[in-house]
């Protein structure tokens, strides 16, 4: 079972067979699908799926914290589920594929330039952007 599906159960969720398609759909991305993406991938499976259900569901999942909303300035809203550890992004400008990483020099120098400034860090967000260094043509 997907900790999605764990979180909506755990917060009394109606589940409906089309939500559940959703929750298969986010569960089984790795690539922070925008709501087009999680239609089409949901209505391969079930053709009784319409894109409006896909944005309600997508709104109450992120209403309450199940899914987290990025714009990794592509135009595009793209949703992962609320990771249980920290980590941050990398975004490849050319491709618009999205790297997660963690990096523990990065997370002390956040909360060193924090307390530098008079402020205990409580929490970000990092989104690097960039292209590939080794160009693949």
């Amino acid at each position: 079972m997907s900790s999605i599906l764990d979180k909506c159960n755990k917060l009394g969720l109606k589940m409906t067979e089309q939500r559940r398609v959703i929750v298969q759909v986010l569960s089984e991305s790795k690539d922070h699908p925008d709501v087009e993406l999680v239609y089409k991938r949901a209505s391969s499976i079930d053709k009784n799926i319409g894109i409006a259900t896909v944005y309600r569901t997508i709104k109450l999942f992120e209403e309450n914290h199940i899914i987290e909303k990025h714009e990794f300035k592509d135009g595009r809203f793209r949703y992962e589920e609320v990771p249980e550890e920290h980590h941050d992004h990398l975004i490849d400008i050319k491709s618009g594929k999205v790297i997660e990483f963690q990096n523990d020099e990065i997370e002390e120098l956040q909360k060193k330039v924090a307390k530098k400034l008079g402020y205990k860090l409580v929490d970000h967000r990092l989104e690097l952007y960039g292209i590939p260094i080794k160009s693949k043509e």
